[in-house]
């Protein structure tokens, strides 16, 4: 087994890409939630912070780690320059379906940074996979409870199982002993491109019909 990954040392400019841009997308999508319901800009920061740092928070607390964003002002920057955007920009420039491919953006780049930071503390690889899908799905969860639309989890489509995808790709990766640059775009670019087929596609997994008569 390899052993723990070093933050400074080892993720690098790669992954630390990724979680900036997972970010700033994932906050793009919160303050497109905000647009959507005619909200002020107050609304559209509020949204876009919770959207962009919430999955990043969750992971960091339960492996004790400090949590990013209160240790370093770039991700809430990159959250609130995103709000900002949003607001600024012509309602005629977002499509219908912008908020689920910058959701889909985010939740890749998410899903890969999440399972490296938990490496990164000693967490095992398993557990390691499951904070990356934290990472990637919570943020988005807490934008549409605020935005009080269905939660992407009561819907069939695959969108937990892309960021389980992409997290446990880039576990395996660097357990066969790929670079670290190398298994994060590997994993993030799988991960997208299977959330970009449900989304185009629509597909999803069986939902339970229950005892069949």
């Amino acid at each position: 087994m390899l052993p723990p990954l070093s933050l400074t040392h080892q993720i690098g400019p790669v992954l630390e890409t990724l979680s900036i841009l997972g970010t700033f997308v994932f906050a793009a999508s919160g303050a497109l939630a905000a647009a959507r319901l005619q909200q002020t800009l107050v609304t559209f920061a509020f949204f876009a912070l919770v959207t962009g740092v919430g999955g990043g928070t969750v992971r960091d607390l339960l492996i004790g780690a400090p949590v990013f964003w209160v240790v370093d002002a770039m991700p809430a920057i990159a959250c609130m320059a995103a709000g900002l955007l949003v607001w600024m920009t012509p309602r005629r420039f977002w499509s219908e379906r912008a908020l689920d491919w910058l959701d889909a953006i985010g939740l890749a780049a998410f899903a890969v940074f999440g399972a490296a930071k938990a490496m990164s503390f000693g967490v095992p690889p398993f557990v390691a996979g499951i904070m990356g899908v934290v990472t990637g799905c919570v943020g988005g969860i807490m934008r549409d409870l605020l935005a009080g639309e269905p939660s992407i989890l009561l819907r069939p489509e695959l969108y937990v199982t892309a960021a389980a995808f992409a997290a446990g790709l880039f576990v395996v990766l660097r357990l066969i002993g790929l670079d670290v640059p190398v298994a994060g775009v590997i994993a993030a670019l799988s991960g997208f491109g299977l959330r970009a087929v449900a989304i185009s596609r629509g597909l999803g997994l069986p939902v339970y019909r229950g005892k069949q008569e």
